[in-house]
């Protein structure tokens, strides 16, 4: 028998996305970030808008979303992403525009064009993976490293009296008139990660419509960072992350659906 008449179109349990480039992730093992790749891949083809799209990204390890999917990007300064995707939106207006981005880019050196691309309504597409910690440049603590979490900056576990609160910036941007759509997801199981597919079709869906800004965090791990197993990494996740920034929709049709 040959291998033909064993594997079968109807048979078959799953297809790369045609949208990924045929270079294998350089994401440490057991990140979310290839995940969450994949989902924002599988979502351009399944809405068929891969001609029409362009990605923003700027510095981290959110820039390496680059070289795996075959669409047209724009790379931004540390935390200007918002901003650009702003002006690319407002010149090609029939373009479908999203910014992927991390934590300590997107709520740290990045708040302002953040808060006010979002409070103007911009009709845009971000994408926030939030693992509580500078990733690609050293494991520092970033505005969303919980309390008392050890980083490179914080040996001693984050001091919230020296080195105030985490920052709820999905809870902040959901309160803003300009925002039609807000999540936070996950990707740290399967039923996480259809969940978190469908928040990120529907923040796009939300441009294409013309409905305004979609907002998807994405809660994910970094166990370089954390200095953890990436089994381990994603039960201190679950412990720990989520229940500082619970999973679910926020705002929906420009409604506010969680008491915050």
């Amino acid at each position: 028998m040959e291998i033909n008449d064993i594997i079968k179109p109807e048979n078959q349990v799953y297809k790369s996305s045609s949208i990924l480039t045929d270079k294998p992730f350089s994401y440490c093992p057991g990140c979310g970030h290839g995940t969450a790749n994949r989902l924002v891949a599988e979502v351009i083809e399944e809405l068929g808008i891969q001609k029409d799209t362009i990605g923003i990204a700027p510095v981290g390890c959110s820039v390496l979303i680059y070289e795996f999917l075959d669409i047209d990007f724009s790379q931004a300064p540390h935390g200007r992403a918002p901003a650009v995707a702003t002006g690319i939106k407002r010149v090609l207006p029939d373009k479908i525009v999203f910014t992927y981005q991390g934590d300590g880019d997107l709520a740290a050196i990045g708040t302002s064009e953040t808060i006010h691309a979002c409070n103007r309504g911009e009709n845009i597409t971000i994408i926030f993976v939030n693992n509580g910690i500078y990733g690609m440049t050293g494991g520092q603590m970033a505005p969303t490293t919980l309390p008392g979490m050890k980083t490179s900056t914080s040996p001693f576990g984050r001091n919230v009296e020296t080195m105030g609160n985490p920052l709820k910036i999905t809870e902040l941007i959901a309160q803003l008139d300009g925002v039609h759509y807000v999540s936070r997801q996950s990707v740290n199981s399967p039923a996480n990660v259809r969940k978190a597919k469908k928040a990120i079709r529907l923040a796009f869906e939300s441009q294409i419509n013309k409905q305004g800004l979609g907002f998807v965090e994405i809660v994910s791990n970094c166990n370089s960072g954390w200095k953890l197993s990436p089994i381990k990494a994603n039960q201190w996740m679950e412990e720990n992350m989520f229940p500082y920034y619970p999973l679910g929709d926020i705002k929906v049709d420009g409604k506010l659906i969680k008491t915050l």
